[in-house]
């Protein structure tokens, strides 16, 4: 599968607007205050980095990104695994490709998300063969790292496509996800996250190397009336919203993010909220 790249002006954007079509991908290298963008969806999102990483100068492990084009979302998030070689990068990389694919694709299905995940192992252990440890390390850490390498890179993610109904017709949302980040869905102001809390396992994800890992993608697909609905989706450094049913305003998501009481994040932080 050929990867198209994005525009430079895309890379690591803060949110972007063009040709009516409004697109935000994380940085990874820098934080992302809580923004809102309106258009068809209401749209929050924001990116924190641990502050360990944030010392040491350091990329997040984490990666997100959303698209609007008129009645149609497409977003991802992923959390690199930090055990594994070059985390950031596999959640960069996975992020980067699974956005592309759902822009592309009307209809996703499970066996395309299989099929899709496994083909990307190929270009993305390419360029991971490229990325060389750092030739003035000590001699020992070269070789862990060399060890890490020969397992691959790994991330967790969740991605989905949500098109809103045109006329009498349904709203249409499709999800697919492996790993631990939060998936959270309010509908008519209710709680409905059972179903994705009761599939959220930290021993599941992506390789490089290996494909899907720890089981098959979970996929959450549902025809929705012309209802309230409020989607949203974090990595485990906000977990402190876990408890909060709520809705939080936006001064009090980046009270998290900024992690002052704790001296900065304890991990790093992506979050996405969707409303329509």
């Amino acid at each position: 599968m050929r990867l198209a790249a994005l525009p430079a002006g895309e890379r690591g954007s803060q949110g972007k607007q063009r040709r009516g079509i409004f697109r935000y991908v994380s940085a990874q290298t820098g934080e992302q205050p809580l923004t809102r963008y309106q258009g068809a969806f209401k749209c929050r999102y924001g990116y924190g980095r641990a502050a360990e990483t944030v010392h040491q100068g350091d990329s997040g492990q984490d990666f997100a990104a959303v698209r609007m084009d008129g009645n149609v979302c497409t977003f991802v998030m992923c959390d690199g695994v930090g055990m594994s070689y070059l985390g950031d990068f596999a959640a960069r990389f996975l992020g980067n490709a699974l956005l592309e694919w759902l822009e592309t694709t009307s209809n996703p299905t499970v066996e395309a998300m299989e099929r899709l995940l496994q083909e990307l192992t190929v270009p993305a252990s390419e360029q991971l063969k490229k990325i060389q440890p750092l030739d003035n390390s000590p001699l020992l850490l070269r070789e862990v790292l060399m060890e890490k390498r020969s397992r691959g890179s790994q991330a967790m993610y969740v991605c989905g496509r949500i098109e809103l109904s045109r006329g009498m017709g349904k709203s249409r949302i499709w999800m697919a996800w492996q790993g631990d980040s939060r998936i959270r869905l309010w509908r008519n102001g209710q709680e409905q996250s059972g179903a994705f809390q009761n599939h959220c396992r930290t021993n599941e994800r992506w390789s490089t190397l290996e494909g899907p890992v720890g089981g098959k993608p979970h996929i959450y697909e549902a025809k929705l009336s012309n209802e309230p609905i409020r989607l949203q989706l974090y990595t485990d450094g906000l977990n402190d919203l876990d408890a909060i049913q709520a809705y939080i305003p936006d001064e009090h998501i980046q009270v998290l993010l900024d992690a002052a009481h704790t001296g900065g994040l304890e991990d790093d932080a992506a979050f996405i909220e969707l409303e329509w």
